[in-house]
């Protein structure tokens, strides 16, 4: 069970670097292709440290995920969601 935590984390960390690397593909993109993105991770990890006795707040766990500030990634990397992204989010939720 060990080794696969230390493997578990890994993915996780190798996912985080993924996304990080390709900080273009903006989160309607992930909902509209994955049905999650980004901040889903961030709820997610907010849950699993509460489901192990830590606290962590939702803008905690986003630094964590975006590993910065979300206002700052926002202002550097979140373009206007388009008309067709929207639509597609709309359709799919």
């Amino acid at each position: 069970m060990e080794q696969q935590t230390r493997i578990e984390a890994a993915v996780f960390r190798r996912l985080l670097e993924h996304l990080d690397n390709n900080k273009d593909v903006q989160n309607i993109d992930l909902m509209n292709l994955a049905g999650f993105c980004r901040n889903c991770l961030a709820k997610w990890y907010v849950a699993a440290a509460e489901e192990h006795g830590e606290s962590l707040d939702y803008e905690q766990a986003r630094e964590i995920i975006y590993g910065m500030p979300y206002s700052e990634w926002k202002a550097r990397y979140q373009n206007e969601a388009s008309a067709e992204q929207l639509a597609a989010f709309d359709k799919s939720s």
